[in-house]
């Protein structure tokens, strides 16, 4: 019969075989991983300056936060098909699948919870690119009339005749405006 320290010695043993072959084992996938990641962040980045290149071409100085905006999400989602692609990588495709059910539903939460400020943006993408909805025009919307001061994507600013600023939702502002000619 073995005695405890012999039983002891021999349980560390087969763990630690058991450990390195496994560590031997998963190495190749490792340097994969690292391999894709490395050539992903190169091709990333030569896509999203590419793609902002593009976008300053069509937007005017103006409009680049609305560029900035969508290069922004579009290297969000790259970069989260990245990680989940790492993760089958180095074989961890079901922890993968997992995570993108997962984050799937928590983008569908955070979007209902943020609706109105995605409708903000929306709204502030279509006033940006109005060529009707200048800086400087003057505008009534509803009982507000004041000239436009600044268009930002969540918020546009008016200058009253007083001398006062209102600040107002571009949901509100986008669809209730009349572009005054006095």
């Amino acid at each position: 019969m073995a005695t405890a320290t012999e039983f002891l010695t021999d349980t560390v043993a087969r763990t630690v075989t058991e450990l390195a072959a496994g560590v031997q084992a998963a190495i190749p996938q490792i340097l994969s991983g690292l391999i894709f990641i490395t050539l992903a962040y190169i091709l990333i980045r030569v896509v999203l300056a590419v793609l902002r290149r593009s976008l300053e071409q069509i937007y005017s100085d103006r409009q680049s936060l609305v560029a900035d905006l969508f290069v922004t999400v579009v290297g969000i989602f790259m970069w989260f098909g990245v990680g989940l692609a790492f993760l089958k990588i180095v074989g961890l495709g079901d922890l993968a699948a997992s995570l993108g059910t997962a984050v799937g539903f928590i983008a569908l939460g955070i979007s209902y919870a943020l609706s109105e400020m995605i409708e903000d943006t929306v709204a502030g993408v279509y006033l940006l690119r109005d060529p009707d909805f200048e800086v400087g025009d003057r505008i009534s919307v509803g009982s507000v009339e004041g000239t436009v001061a600044a268009i930002e994507l969540r918020k546009s600013r008016f200058t009253l005749e007083n001398g006062d600023t209102t600040i107002l939702a571009n949901r509100d502002v986008e669809s209730k405006w009349t572009k005054r000619s006095d």
